[in-house]
């Protein structure tokens, strides 16, 4: 079977991914830095699935070491997570990120290119759309970005479409996520946020579980439904379900292939409160906080297009992706450092 290299595997979303790819029959070489993710995750990836992942604890910009690997592995196409991804923190540190994400990518394209390896999956975000003019968005909406976070997606972006007008052999699929949340049913993989978490569902869980005080919910005065932010969240299995759809088709396509992931619906701040409260049974404090720089009010996808297109769509609701973090949270109140 197809070798498939995924970059930032044993992150949230890579190690996802990297489960369902092995579940599919795909061998898999895991690259991350583990900056901001845990080798725990794979090594437990390798005990839910009973196969082995191969690994390498490597930079993206070391070129040289990523030539190594695929000297060593005959790849056949490349999932590519490995990035910093909060947008907060990418206003307080930009040159990270431009280093970090577009500086990474360009490495590996270049050795991509250097062995004859033209087909990548990237996990692009629904921050390239900015702050949408209207909802829900389609892939044709106009793209711009309101912070340096988004802002490395769409340029990533506009680089691997300059990279298909100069080779017709490159095949490229570019999956703009909205917002995952949830974990594998096992309760063995899940989300583990450094420090202090920057996403909603988290942090709400570490408040539940007692390792927070209380929620900051930054602005209740957004134009929405009880002025907090809304956003189209959606099970990361589901999400990580697109990227093997997305390995298994990227030779049917030609050039640039754009999709949105989500499930088509928008939930506030609140309502996501509320839902976890109901689900679990457990308090959530919180309190309300100034807006934060480069967040939006509100933002859901149409994702018609991928389920024409890659035979795939959002299957598990609102209930299960909160009844899965709580069980991921629950059982690893420490995350991998348990």
């Amino acid at each position: 079977m197809a070798k498939i290299l995924v970059t930032g595997g044993a992150g949230y979303i890579g190690s996802h991914t990297t489960l369902l790819l092995l579940e599919a029959g795909y061998e898999v070489v895991v690259i991350d830095n583990l900056s901001n993710s845990s080798l725990e995750s794979l090594r437990r990836v390798e005990q839910i699935t009973d196969k082995r992942v191969t690994f390498y604890k490597v930079d993206l910009r070391e070129e040289n070491k990523i030539n190594d690997i695929f000297t060593e592995h005959e790849i056949e196409s490349v999932v590519h997570f490995a990035g910093l991804k909060a947008v907060g923190e990418s206003t307080e540190i930009p040159l990270d990120y431009y280093e970090q994400n577009v500086y990474g990518t360009l490495s590996l394209l270049k050795v991509m290119e250097r062995n004859n390896c033209f087909n990548i999956v990237f996990s692009s975000s629904a921050t390239v759309y900015g702050d949408p003019a209207s909802v829900p968005i389609t892939e044709d909406f106009p793209i711009s970005a309101t912070n340096p976070y988004g802002r490395t997606k769409l340029f990533i972006e506009e680089i691997l479409r300059d990279l298909s007008v100069s080779n017709d052999k490159w095949r490229i699929v570019l999956l703009r996520y909205f917002n995952p949340i949830g974990a594998h049913e096992s309760g063995l993989i899940g989300e583990d946020p450094q420090g202090i978490p920057n996403n909603l569902m988290p942090f709400v869980s570490q408040v539940a579980v007692g390792k927070r005080d209380k929620l900051s919910v930054f602005g209740n005065d957004y134009d929405t439904v009880d002025g907090t932010g809304v956003r189209d969240y959606i099970h990361v299995v589901d999400l990580s379900d697109a990227h093997v759809k997305s390995v298994e088709k990227i030779k049917e396509f030609e050039g640039v292939s754009t999709f949105n992931l989500g499930t088509g619906n928008g939930y506030s701040v609140l309502q996501m409160i509320d839902a976890f409260i109901k689900e679990t049974g457990k308090p959530v404090p919180f309190s309300i906080e100034p807006r934060r720089p480069g967040d939006i009010a509100e933002c859901w996808a149409d994702a018609s297009l991928a389920n024409q297109k890659l035979d795939w769509k959002a299957e598990r609701g609102l209930s299960e992706m909160i009844k899965d973090t709580w069980r991921w949270q629950n059982q690893n109140p420490n995350g991998y450092d348990n």
